[in-house]
């Protein structure tokens, strides 16, 4: 009731001319753009979540069911973490059921300094006020990006890509991802020429360059010649250089080393290069729910610390993770055991893929292999790739189609094989 005891809703019986119209009942255009477009998960993500609910593979009760293959995380050590998780749990001390900085508390973002330098970036340790934690990489990605540029700007990313890329920066961000399009007769090779010739057929001007080391889908590692060159040429260019370093704890291939581009410029980052990383991939973790920006540029960090709020890491996430990650011999045991485990299916996967003639891109990190389907299309174009995903999840398997991946040829697909038991697969 409002003030005089009027009653505030009267019988649904009455009169409609209060109701607010259609166009007020719909939501914004800018949702509408991906609501009735393209759609907020891309189809096959959508089936595997469905199929995954109702008819996943079991090895005695349901050995028919469902396989994804679609989604990149590493499940294969979970138990160990989530046993060491348990033992964490009980110490999570009372700070952190309240309020901290919004881009993490000072403790854990040291601990991460100190484990980074460790684990990422051969010695080289940055400041707690060159850190930044946010809800996932994906968050960091967004919300850095709407720190580097304008709506309308371009953003390089060499392709073939990790899909959510796109969502990242184009949804709430309103940038244009501007592909560098890399093709299998080179290797899908990047080169500064293919990189000249996409700033020049940019309908937009180009602001920064994205780019994944090791590389999703390729699984592939950047030389650190290769990573000079990048951060030259974009300096060159007056253009950000992001590294997403998200893979770089899960390099299997014996004798294959990453190198963080923080090595590389021996730990001073110029202004415009920055990194991501994050606990998803090499932790198995993606729940968690935990991304990392190291940034040297003040500016840069400040703008992300004023958008932060908006994309915290939980206070018990961020002492959990603090807490795994300052134990060190347990940590290093860990990861040893998970890039084990890795380099044993893949050779497995690898092995299988020979057998049956289906090329591939070698891979050295990474949770994934990119696979050449193309000789079981029924002819070249985009729509022959779509019937053989369709084909594929109609028995039960959920790949990655290259289109999502912005490969520029039909009939690739991405294979994530550590996202279920090495049985399923």
């Amino acid at each position: 009731r409002v003030h005089g005891g009027t009653p505030l809703a009267r019988s649904r019986t009455m009169s409609t001319d209060t109701d607010p119209s259609p166009a007020a009942r719909d939501i914004s255009a800018r949702a509408r753009r991906f609501v009735d477009g393209e759609g907020a998960l891309p189809y096959y993500i959508v089936e595997h979540f469905r199929r995954n609910a109702v008819d996943a593979w079991d090895a005695e009760t349901n050995p028919l069911g469902y396989v994804g293959l679609c989604m990149a995380e590493n499940k294969l050590c979970n138990a160990a973490l989530r046993d060491r998780l348990a033992v964490a749990a009980p110490s999570a001390p009372l700070s952190s059921l309240c309020y901290e900085p919004m881009t993490g508390s000072k403790a854990f973002r040291a601990a991460l300094s100190k484990f980074m330098a460790r684990k990422l970036f051969c010695g080289h340790a940055f400041a707690v006020d060159e850190i930044a934690v946010l809800a996932g990489v994906g968050s960091v990605i967004e919300q850095l990006f709407y720190a580097l540029c304008d709506p309308g700007d371009g953003v390089l990313v060499p392709t073939p890509s990790y899909m959510g890329f796109w969502p990242d920066l184009e949804r709430r961000d309103e940038l244009v991802v501007v592909p560098v399009k890399c093709d299998s007769a080179s290797g899908f090779e990047l080169s500064t020429a293919l990189l000249d010739a996409a700033v020049a057929e940019s309908p937009r001007p180009v602001r920064a360059l994205l780019f994944t080391n090791p590389d999703n889908p390729k699984g592939t590692i950047a030389s650190a010649s290769q990573i000079r060159e990048l951060v030259q040429w974009t300096a060159a260019r007056g253009i950000h250089v992001v590294f997403d370093e998200i893979y770089a704890l899960s390099v299997f291939e014996p004798g294959a080393r990453f190198v963080s581009v923080a090595s590389v410029l021996g730990g001073v980052l110029p202004p415009h290069v920055h990194i991501v990383w994050g606990f998803s991939k090499d932790f198995g973790c993606s729940g968690l729910r935990c991304g990392v920006l190291v940034s040297q540029n003040a500016r840069v960090l400040a703008a992300v610390d004023g958008l932060a709020y908006w994309a915290v890491t939980s206070g018990h996430t961020q002492s959990l993770l603090a807490e795994i990650i300052t134990d060190e011999q347990w940590v290093d045991g860990f990861l040893q055991d998970s890039c084990a485990a890795l380099a044993a299916v893949y050779r497995s996967v690898t092995s299988l893929l020979r057998a049956a003639a289906i090329p591939f891109v070698h891979a050295s990190g990474g949770v994934f292999v990119l696979i050449d389907l193309r000789a079981h299309l029924r002819c070249a174009p985009w729509d022959a790739e779509r019937e053989l995903a369709v084909a594929l999840l109609e028995v039960n398997a959920g790949l990655t189609p290259g289109e999502f991946c912005r490969v520029i040829e039909p009939g690739w697909f991405r294979v994530c094989y550590v996202a279920v038991s090495p049985a399923a697969v």
